[in-house]
């Protein structure tokens, strides 16, 4: 984890020198967007992404929740105008990610483990899936077994299964499989879409 927060977070210094002006010319604002989430142990920490949608997406948010294709507190829709051109691009690229390196370095994060989840969706789950509560047993990851064989879209049901499974099997080999997928997946068009 250590090696990879060093590499990544390099990496993300230099794409930031290409991807902050484009971020900023499109959508006048700050560069990275912050969100607190559940970690290992049930810790809240803040983490980190490029900003890939309008300052103004929370407020129009309540206008398009007609069109939401995801049940309960999750909000899904296709085309959604609250998402910048240049968001639009680095959510299927996967670069909005890349600040939480930082995350990984600080030691809220590891570089393979379950999704981090908001508050009010790990409430709803814990009530609703079997098990929700032991995703908590490791630290939260930047990429998971249920991102790379999965997508944000899947039942919340099916990502649960995956990240269990990768806690119940875990080992370096493993990860470093799921790594490669994952850097895979940063190159196709079937990428994975990015988290609201």
């Amino acid at each position: 984890d250590i090696l990879g927060g060093i590499v990544g977070l390099v990496l993300t210094g230099v794409l930031t020198i290409f991807v902050a002006p484009l971020i900023m010319i499109e959508s006048p604002g700050p560069i990275f967007f912050s969100q607190i989430r559940i970690g290992k142990n049930g810790r809240r920490f803040k983490i980190y992404k490029f900003r890939s949608v309008y300052m103004d997406a929370e407020e129009r948010k309540k206008e398009l929740m007609e069109q939401n294709k995801m049940s309960g507190l999750m909000f899904k829709m296709d085309d959604d105008p609250r998402i910048t051109k240049v968001g639009k691009f680095i959510r299927k690229t996967s670069i909005d990610e890349l600040p939480q390196f930082w995350n990984i370095l600080k030691g809220d994060m590891s570089v393979v483990g379950p999704r981090p989840e908001r508050a009010v969706f790990v409430e709803q789950f814990e009530k609703e899936i079997e098990n929700y509560e032991y995703r908590f047993e490791v630290k939260a990851g930047l990429t998971s077994l249920s991102h790379v064989y999965g997508r944000y879209s899947t039942y919340i049901h099916d990502r649960t299964y995956y990240d269990l499974f990768y806690i119940t099997h875990y080992s370096l080999l493993l990860d470093l499989k799921i790594i490669l997928l994952t850097t895979k997946t940063m190159f196709l068009k079937s990428a994975a879409e990015g988290e609201d």
